[in-house]
């Protein structure tokens, strides 16, 4: 089976997961170059970088975007990224296009103060970590943080305190390996300015444009949509040995969660319902009982009459694969209420 990779050739603003209605056209333009940036996916990063030149992000902006990043992504990326910069401007000088440079590249006067820098970037992570912190196991990252990071390549002017952590944050959420960084800039983009929601809603976007499905992800559940928080999608499954024409075979399909999507509390009467995981991560939950992570590979055996829910994780795409086996009995399902958002908020 050929793997469908979803937004594989676009930006995050082509996302349609969650609307998109919290970020800026602009915020998530230059999020998309972050996060294609922290990926080394030069390919893409072309593309993102035109749109967002014609989207409104300036020259200059994406230069401090693509040299802040070197102190998360390493100097190769961000060399690479400024590499793709260069490249662009100047195919698209070539045909006669010009950009918006945007405000002149101003040297930060901390440059040139070392003592100032530390203190301005010790004030800086302060802000950001909501508390002082110091790095006493390692003092000369606890220096670098504050006197480099915080002082030196936050003091730029070309991208404000909240823009600056919405870029770090979308290169951050496309590495791996890199779980308690993210976690704590995800609480960072908001003591910087972000609100809880474009966060939230920066991190769908990302999971959206890098979602890759192991399985078709079929047309819109219509028919179930308002069983449904957020839009999922139906594949039946067809084995490969029918002829042309024949009957699908119904009782075995494929759902898709966009991040963020769960269906209703539900029972089932007259068979249990097993789900097969294989794309993507989501949750399964009884009534009564602690939600369970799900991940490829994994089977949920559910039992007749018990009352559970299933769905996407808040950041990630899911799928599975479903079907009923008849424990005797007419079969019916027991669609009921929603399930809250304090609930999968706090799972």
């Amino acid at each position: 089976m050929t793997t469908m990779t979803v937004n594989a050739q676009t930006p995050l603003t082509n996302g349609k997961a969650n609307g998109n209605k919290a970020l800026t056209e602009r915020q998530l333009l230059l999020c998309t170059c972050a996060s294609f940036e922290a990926r080394g996916d030069m390919e893409r990063l072309d593309t993102a970088i035109r749109q967002a030149l014609e989207g409104g992000v300036t020259v200059n902006e994406l230069k401090e975007a693509f040299s802040g990043l070197y102190a998360y992504t390493g100097f190769p990326r961000s060399l690479n990224a400024l590499g793709t910069l260069q490249r662009v401007l100047s195919d698209r000088m070539s045909q006669g296009i010009t950009d918006n440079e945007g405000k002149p590249w101003t040297r930060p006067a901390v440059w040139d103060n070392a003592e100032q820098a530390l203190k301005q970037g010790t004030e800086v992570q302060t802000r950001l970590t909501g508390k002082p912190f110091n790095y006493d196991f390692c003092p000369q990252d606890d220096y670098y943080l504050k006197a480099h990071l915080f002082g030196d390549i936050f003091a730029g002017d070309q991208l404000s305190a909240a823009d600056r952590e919405l870029v770090t944050l979308a290169a951050l959420s496309s590495l791996k390996g890199v779980e308690p960084q993210l976690a704590a800039h995800k609480a960072g983009a908001v003591n910087m300015g972000n609100t809880k929601e474009q966060v939230d809603e920066l991190c769908q976007s990302i999971a959206t444009a890098d979602a890759e499905l192991s399985w078709p992800i079929g047309v819109p559940n219509d028919a179930y949509a308002q069983y449904f928080t957020g839009n999922s999608h139906l594949a039946p499954i067809q084995p490969a040995n029918l002829e042309a024409g024949a009957e699908t075979v119904s009782h075995y399909a494929n759902v898709t969660f966009e991040p963020g999507c769960r269906n209703n509390w539900h029972i089932h009467h007259g068979a249990h319902q097993i789900l097969i995981c294989v794309s993507g991560h989501g949750w399964y939950q009884e009534w009564g009982k602690p939600a369970i992570a799900l991940h490829p590979g994994m089977i949920i055996d559910i039992p007749d009459g018990v009352k559970h829910w299933h769905g996407a994780q808040r950041d990630s795409w899911f799928q599975h694969l479903t079907t009923h086996v008849s424990t005797g009995g007419e079969q019916s399902n027991e669609w009921l209420e929603p399930v809250s958002a304090d609930t999968y908020d706090n799972l």
